[in-house]
């Protein structure tokens, strides 16, 4: 499976953007699709996931009420709609798909597909 990041860009603190992630075939076979983010002299780290199957939703606090994820099977896409944007969301955003078990969700663990990420800036 492929994963294509987009919808990346500069945007004021305060702004909002919806990043997506759309997959080169159906994600029947993930059952998690999970976005990190990796900012400059940074590790990387867990932003936010969906289970593909039931809609299970998990938030790193850092982001909790301010992002939302989503899906759309039709499209093979998961969406991650971010309000509120302030300056220490900047970084690299990827997609990742895969099988991780609940336990280890808001890791890297289990998770097999990467895209190649896309670039968030906020700045005034």
């Amino acid at each position: 499976v492929q994963l294509q990041a987009s919808g990346g860009g500069l945007v004021q603190p305060g702004g909002s953007l919806r990043l997506s992630c759309a997959a080169s075939e159906s994600m029947d076979s993930i059952n998690g699709i999970g976005w990190f983010r990796q900012a400059p002299g940074k590790e990387r780290e867990f932003v936010s996931a969906i289970r593909w199957s039931t809609r299970t939703t998990y938030y790193a606090d850092s982001v909790k009420g301010r992002f939302t994820i989503s899906r759309d099977s039709a499209k093979n896409t998961v969406y991650l709609q971010m309000q509120s944007l302030a300056p220490e969301d900047t970084a690299i955003y990827y997609c990742a798909g895969g099988r991780p078990i609940t336990s280890t969700i808001r890791t890297e663990r289990g998770f097999v597909y990467w895209g190649q990420g896309t670039q968030v800036t906020v700045s005034s």
